[in-house]
């Protein structure tokens, strides 16, 4: 989780592959309507959000075996909806750090629906989930095989995953 441009899917990516676990992209399961909103510049709010995160959670819920999925989740009552509609124990990985960075990085990536200019309503919007459970905060700003080896081992803390070897090639950030 985290605002556009953390590298949630990056990360979240190359967490599924090497767990071996199903990997969701949240971005995909936006509706068309909320993807044309955010092209024209315009933020999404509460309403626009429910949908997909329902969708997010029945997506989740529908993989027996676990999964990985990347989302935004900016608000506590966001996760808390995931939390609820999975019925399944959830661990959040929170990405964040410093706000230049990651505007850099969204106005670097191409054929993304979202703009830069949104990047401000987004960390608004954001809240910090320190002190949730299971949940982990991390920072961005480093190469993605350091935030790769710090969830393995959270979660091997966390959800007692002892079994996770798997090399997995990362692209870095």
């Amino acid at each position: 989780m985290g605002v556009s441009g953390s590298g949630k899917s990056t990360l979240a990516s190359a967490l599924a592959q090497a767990l071996t676990l199903a990997f969701i992209e949240g971005d995909d399961l936006h509706l068309q309507s909320n993807i044309a909103k955010m092209q024209a510049g315009q933020p999404l709010n509460d309403a626009d959000r429910l949908p997909w995160l329902q969708a997010i959670a029945a997506a989740l819920s529908s993989r027996t075996e676990g999964a990985v999925a990347s989302c935004s989740a900016l608000k506590k009552s966001y996760r808390d909806l995931l939390r609820e509609q999975t019925g399944e124990p959830l661990y959040f990985i929170c990405l964040n750090c410093d706000p230049d960075i990651i505007a850099a990085r969204m106005q670097a990536r191409h054929g993304h629906f979202m703009p830069a200019s949104l990047l401000t309503s987004q960390l608004a919007s954001f809240e910090n989930p320190q002190g949730e459970p299971a949940t982990l905060l991390l920072s961005c700003d480093q190469p993605v095989s350091a935030m790769l080896a710090a969830c393995k081992a959270w979660l091997e803390d966390q959800a007692g995953l002892r079994t996770i070897t798997k090399t997995v090639p990362l692209p870095e950030s």
